[in-house]
């Protein structure tokens, strides 16, 4: 594990195995099952690998993409034996997930360019939204960073109290108003604050409804209308945070929300209490939207940022 305490950090490559345990150890059964008293990559191979895929809830589509590519590579080499495809499913499954741009966030520094660096969260509710943005909040922080929050979620009040509750907790500002109040209202008043306090990140909370995608559209599009009559060039980052263990029903709501708004970055949460945590795979394959950030447990640090070099070593390795 040398090389990963190096590129990702000892402590997050330990999180990380941990929390994405019960999807690899399905995984890697059925893997393991897919290739047992075999000598080359046949059909029945391939079915195999197939099930274990679908299995981890890699979807469909995503799959059969996977798998055509290690049969293009299989007929390319002539003779592919089966130790040999673990190697080829690493990096078929490596190609699949996107990069962020290089101009974007990186880790939480911010850049020198893009200050206050504005996030514009969106999600349903009872994905981890709320405790998504108080674990940035707190990760940010203590990279040195001064973080306002934006309780522009007026239509709930729990929201508004959770919020609350995790700027307390973290120890950093919040603007919000009464529930009902105009969501775009708190939004630049949020901004103007940070501008005002020269603060370094700002991240606001948006509502959380499906039931009405123009509705929807019209309130996030009128929340960075008046986000850039502040910041011209904001919001920098709309961060789509998705629960992971709802396996194909989060591709589901990142169809909707790609299709209002323009999502540049993922969260996805809750990998640590499922086996389906191939379901960031679907995701970044269905939408070229890049990961960002993993939940994998309850606690603060358990918000990783993504690194899919360690998450597809976690993914073949054996737990140590």
């Amino acid at each position: 594990m040398g090389f990963f305490d190096k590129l990702f950090g000892k402590k997050e490559k330990e999180s990380l195995d941990q929390g994405l345990q019960k999807t690899k150890e399905g995984f890697l059964s059925k893997l393991t099952k897919a290739i047992a008293g075999k000598t080359t990559i046949d059909d029945e191979v391939l079915d195999n690998l197939e099930e274990a895929l679908i299995g981890a809830d890699v979807g469909v589509e995503t799959t059969l993409k996977i798998i055509k590519q290690i049969e293009l590579r299989a007929k390319s080499d002539k003779y592919l034996n089966t130790s040999e495809l673990n190697k080829i499913l690493q990096e078929e499954i490596a190609s699949i997930l996107v990069d962020a741009p290089a101009d974007s966030l990186q880790g939480f520094t911010v850049p020198a360019n893009k200050k206050p660096y504005i996030i514009l969260v969106v999600g349903v509710n009872g994905v981890g939204k709320t405790t998504t943005i108080g674990k940035l909040a707190s990760r940010f922080k203590a990279a040195g960073n001064e973080v306002i929050l934006g309780a522009a979620d007026t239509f709930r009040a729990a929201a508004v109290d959770q919020l609350t509750i995790w700027s307390e907790r973290v120890g950093v500002s919040i603007v919000k108003q009464a529930m009902g109040s105009d969501p775009s209202a708190v939004a630049y008043d949020t901004v103007a604050s940070a501008v005002a306090k020269n603060a370094d990140i700002v991240i606001i909370d948006t509502a959380g409804r499906l039931h009405n995608k123009a509705h929807l559209m019209d309130e996030l599009n009128k929340i960075k209308r008046v986000i850039q009559k502040v910041v011209p060039d904001g919001p920098h980052e709309v961060l789509l945070v998705l629960d992971g263990s709802t396996g194909q029903n989060a591709v589901e709501q990142a169809r909707h929300f790609t299709a209002t708004t323009n999502v540049t970055a993922l969260a996805i949460t809750k990998l640590d209490g499922t086996a389906k945590g191939g379901v960031v795979l679907a995701i970044a394959d269905q939408f070229s939207i890049p990961v960002k950030y993993i939940g994998v447990g309850e606690k603060v640090e358990d918000l990783l940022i993504f690194n899919k070099a360690a998450f597809v070593d976690t993914l073949f390795s054996i737990q140590k």
